[in-house]
């Protein structure tokens, strides 16, 4: 399995989290991810992976890391533990913080995204072609 390194410096122009990446950019079954991770534990849903990041192979995603409490993140607990996660990365996670404005929540990222998720603004078009350009050329 890959590693999932800390999180970039700043979330990705096309994060989730967010608040100025248009509506519609992601599916509706990568919105639909977001908002388990809200709950406070794995009984009240919390998933047990962690999330990383849309764009940057083999880091977290650093909205993720900002919008949610890693103290309180199951899904960072077993990365560190089956070791995806460099023990080393913990603390610089735990203190990420950034001055992107981000969605206070999962639940907000996801009803923002799904919102023009079935007719997209041409913003969102032009992300979504820009970002397609850009795994193409990983791919090539």
């Amino acid at each position: 399995m890959p590693e999932l390194r800390r999180p970039a410096p700043r979330p990705c122009l096309s994060c989730p989290y967010r608040r100025d990446v248009p509506s519609g950019v992601w599916s509706e079954e990568e919105y639909a991810k977001l908002p388990p991770y809200d709950a406070a534990d794995v009984a009240s849903g919390q998933p047990v992976s962690a999330f990383g990041c849309h764009q940057q192979d083999g880091r977290l995603c650093a909205g993720w890391v900002a919008v949610h409490d890693m103290n309180h993140s199951i899904g960072l607990r077993v990365s560190v533990q089956v070791g995806l996660t460099p023990v080393e990365d913990v603390d610089a996670i735990l203190e990420y913080t950034t001055d992107v404005p981000l969605w206070a929540s999962g639940a907000e990222a996801a009803a923002h995204g799904l919102a023009e998720v079935e007719n997209p603004s041409a913003e969102a078009v032009a992300l979504v072609a820009r970002l397609t350009r850009k795994q193409e050329r990983r791919w090539a």
